[in-house]
């Protein structure tokens, strides 16, 4: 998840913020360099006000949004409205809730998916398939090569990032649970099943798809009913939300591999 802050305030809109900003200012705030700069973030962040600061990794440094919090208002009183901070981060739940809190009425959020189906020429369309939406995977020099990338991706979400982010979850079991959904692609979720077949109970398996959804690997689609009732207690449907880290899961490399497999045209 990509953040904005602070908001759109009377006609000046951001881009016209932005493009009136003289240069901008980038800190990775997983780089021990950038780290260092943020020792005293009230005190830098203000050198560069008349710039936009760029914060990439921000959800490894939550307490900076109460620091974000006075710079905003300060700037605010001054003229200084829209397009001072983009912050880039993973859409933990814990980083969601701590800029909700911090920066209500001063941030806006703007999800920044990966490459579409019309961003690439229509002869590269069936490898946008096989290969997903991720650019390092499409762009690789073969199946080869994209496959490894998406394994790896896999693995390091599983083994870092989630665990980074807070939940203490089996990398194991998560791989298997993610697996799993990537067999059901399009189905309606069948909780019970996948509850057996993990060893766990049901809202174990709440909270697992809970935590795929908030981290943007899985799309959680609702049933359609008039009753808005029944919208909320059928079961929906779930969705790998990129082809390619599905056909890495299911162990596909290449065109061949997508149409021998049972799961395709099932759903």
């Amino acid at each position: 998840m990509r953040y904005w802050g602070p908001r759109q305030v009377g006609k000046t809109t951001l881009a016209e913020s932005i493009a009136s900003l003289r240069t901008n200012v980038y800190l990775d705030l997983e780089s021990p360099i950038d780290r260092n700069k943020r020792a005293d973030p009230a005190l830098y962040l203000t050198e560069h006000e008349d710039k936009l600061v760029i914060l990439d990794e921000v959800h490894r440094v939550p307490e900076l949004f109460q620091t974000l919090r006075g710079l905003i208002d300060r700037g605010r009183r001054r003229g200084h409205k829209v397009g001072r901070f983009l912050l880039l981060g993973s859409a933990s739940m814990d980083l969601l809730q701590q800029s909700g809190e911090s920066l209500a009425g001063r941030i806006a959020y703007v999800d920044l998916p990966p490459l579409n189906v019309l961003e690439v020429a229509n002869k590269n369309q069936n490898i946008l398939w096989i290969r997903g939406d991720f650019p390092e995977s499409f762009l690789a020099k073969n199946d080869t090569q994209s496959l490894t990338w998406r394994e790896n991706f896999i693995r390091s979400y599983l083994e870092r990032d989630i665990p980074d982010l807070g939940p203490r979850i089996p990398a194991e079991t998560l791989y298997r649970f993610w697996t799993m959904l990537a067999h059901a692609q399009g189905s309606l979720l069948n909780a019970a099943q996948l509850a057996r077949s993990l060893a766990v109970d049901g809202k174990t398996i709440a909270k697992y798809l809970d935590l795929m959804v908030d981290l943007l690997l899985v799309r959680r689609l609702r049933p359609y009913h008039a009753n808005v009732g029944k919208r909320l207690v059928k079961s929906p449907k779930v969705y790998i939300r990129d082809s390619g880290i599905t056909h890495a899961l299911l162990g596909i490399l290449d065109r061949e591999g997508i149409l021998g497999h049972p799961v395709v045209g099932t759903n």
